[in-house]
């Protein structure tokens, strides 16, 4: 057996110090919890090069008196907790005592701070865990730690850093959920010379809310505040129809503290059940307050996760919250009507407007002579073979029918091509041309609400979902291409997104180009979209966006599905919607298309495009066969 030795301090440290310092998000965190339990009203942030290079927090908090700063620099030095018991009731967001240890140890620290008592402040130096500085200077009440060459003593670590962008926004997302948990403090975030985040402080949510996720998001948020068995829920969620494509705008607060709770993220979820769209997941700001004693807060390094001892008392309490919310606060949405510019008419008084009025003569109206019109012919069953099929099939597209001929007759007449009067794809799809035996011709029976297709085909009746079905299509379509035409937006859309999404989106820059989109970084966590694929619209590029934003995310670096949920969301917005009226011949070519190729079975979210009714089921149902 291996002989066992005692690390050296300068090794054990550098160990426990990989324990809490991950990336400069980790020192950014544990600091400015440090300055939020310090009792600061004002913390500013400042980093370059993501944090990896050099970071700043300034507070206005407490300070360390001069004594206590080389303490607070040892492994387990802490204020927080003295005696085993008091582990049961932590109040405060740091406790461990591990955060200046760990940081010191792997970079070069710097400190300034001094206490309201105290006629002058401290400044201490500390490297690779080594005093280098002790000394009595002037500065202002609080504390300023600046942390600099983060890993400088451990190189191999720097390799598992990400890019600059990546860090940086790591670390603008821990100050944004700091900014919405305690929106009594003022915090600012400076990158790499430019403010990118600047809070009031005014102890209003909505204010904190405003300055970090944006005018938009903010103006759907309606209030939440109850009291329940113990369990207090207040702040903010959105109303059903302003949910999004992703969880990334959920954030819960347990006593202060940024937390991630499934059972808190259920019962929000579940108090949303039948008011919100499938696929989409709601917005909300909550914080949850209960007795210290009934949270264990100590089961995770980062003390992101947390275990309740009454998980069903706090998801009762979180739903209800949630739900009275939407009930009280959900409304109609208002159409905002702007009144022109310059119209005198709306400072006039009633009896100014009457002398403008001018009587207009009456004109009578003469009895128009009835004009008999021809029925037209009856028009044979439609049938048609695959070599005519179209597949792009929206209202605008619709053919112009001649008076008096039958869908019969203009297929006979003109190619289906010529009715079309565009195509947005570059490559047309080439229809397997195929000849049907009487019994494989398809007959177009109908339509029900202007949703499913009703077709015959053999001794089958099937019924299409148009949707489904057209977004299949043009997914199969931009696989088999690749390329898409790109328009141009006249005015540019400004997309604010949130953490690993805004990182997701701009290293792909260069992806999303090859699929029509033009988009650039905005800075503060949002985007600028100059250009969208020319099959969709300037309403659609917003929520498209987002969605592949999300899916960039959960995909992680899998390129083929990457590319095939951005073809996925394209092809959705793009296909024609539920409830819009398409012609016969458009609904014809469709249920051709659908039921000569079996590679159209599940639109790409894996609904079914179309289900069949066999004539020998119907019969028997119909009690004509036994």
């Amino acid at each position: 057996m291996p002989k066992i030795n005692v690390l050296p301090k300068s090794i054990a440290e550098l160990i426990a110090a990989g324990e809490v310092v991950e990336r400069p998000a980790s020192i950014v965190k544990e600091a400015v919890e440090n300055s939020i339990d310090a009792g600061a009203t004002h913390i500013t942030i400042e980093i370059q090069r993501g944090g990896i290079t050099y970071i700043r927090i300034t507070d206005n908090g407490c300070g360390i008196a001069n004594d206590d700063v080389p303490k607070a620099f040892l492994r387990h030095a802490t204020s927080k907790i003295e005696k085993a018991v008091d582990l049961d009731s932590i109040s405060t967001l740091g406790f461990r005592g591990e955060a200046l240890a760990a940081t010191s140890a792997v970079s070069r620290v710097e400190m300034f701070t001094k206490t309201i008592d105290e006629d002058f402040g401290t400044h201490y130096k500390i490297e690779g865990g080594e005093e280098v500085l002790y000394e009595e200077v002037g500065c202002p009440d609080g504390t300023t730690l600046i942390v600099r060459d983060l890993f400088y003593n451990t190189p191999a670590r720097m390799k598992f850093l990400k890019k600059d962008v990546s860090e940086g926004t790591t670390v603008s997302a821990i100050i944004e959920r700091q900014a919405l948990s305690h929106h009594e403090i003022a915090f600012k975030l400076i990158r790499d010379g430019k403010q990118t985040l600047a809070t009031s402080g005014d102890g209003k949510l909505s204010s904190a809310v405003y300055s970090v996720l944006g005018r938009e998001i903010s103006n759907t948020l309606i209030p939440v505040n109850l009291t329940l068995d113990g369990v207090k829920v207040t702040g903010l969620v959105c109303k059903p129809v302003s949910c999004r494509a992703s969880r990334a705008y959920q954030f819960t607060f347990l006593n202060g503290r940024y937390v991630q709770s499934g059972t808190i993220t259920a019962a929000t979820e579940q108090a949303y059940k039948n008011s919100a769209m499938v696929g989409k997941f709601p917005v909300f700001v909550l914080g949850v307050e209960i007795p210290f004693e009934t949270v264990d807060v100590n089961v995770h390094p980062a003390k992101t996760q947390v275990r309740f001892s009454d998980e069903k008392r706090v998801f009762t309490a979180v739903y209800n919250a949630v739900k009275n919310a939407i009930l009280s606060g959900d409304t109609r949405p208002e159409i905002a009507v702007t009144p022109p510019k310059n119209n005198t008419f709306l400072h006039m008084t009633a009896e100014q407007y009457r002398q403008t009025a001018v009587k207009l003569p009456v004109q009578e109206t003469k009895p128009q002579p009835k004009v008999e019109v021809e029925p037209e012919p009856k028009a044979e069953p439609v049938r048609l073979k695959a070599d005519n099929t179209p597949f792009f099939l929206r209202d605008e597209f619709k053919p112009n029918v001649p008076e008096k001929k039958t869908v019969v007759d203009i297929v006979k007449e003109e190619p289906v091509q010529e009715v079309l009067k565009s195509e947005p794809i570059r490559h047309e799809v080439k229809v397997e041309e195929k000849e049907y035996s009487p019994k494989e011709e398809i007959k177009l029976i109908g339509e029900a609400f202007n949703t499913y297709i009703v077709a015959q085909k053999g001794d089958s009746i099937f019924m299409i979902d148009k949707h489904a079905a057209h977004e299949r299509i043009l997914f199969n379509k931009l696989k088999e291409n690749h390329v898409i035409e790109s328009q141009s937006l006249l005015v540019p859309v400004t997309v604010k997104l949130i953490g690993d999404e805004y990182t997701a989106m701009i290293n792909n820059v260069s992806l999303l180009s090859e699929y029509g989109f033009e988009v650039e970084d905005f800075g503060n966590e949002s985007v600028l979209v100059r250009a969208i694929p020319s099959m969709l619209s300037k309403e659609d590029a917003e929520g498209i966006i987002v969605e592949a934003a999300h899916s960039l995310v959960q995909k992680g670096n899998v390129d083929l599905e990457r590319i095939d949920d951005i073809l996925h969301t394209v092809a959705c917005k793009a296909a024609i919607k539920a409830g819009y009226i398409t012609s016969d011949i458009e609904r014809l070519n469709l249920a051709i298309k659908v039921l000569s190729d079996n590679d159209i079975m599940y639109c790409p979210h894996g609904r079914p495009v179309a289900f069949e009714i066999k004539k020998y089921n119907l019969e028997k149902y119909f009690g004509r066969i036994q």
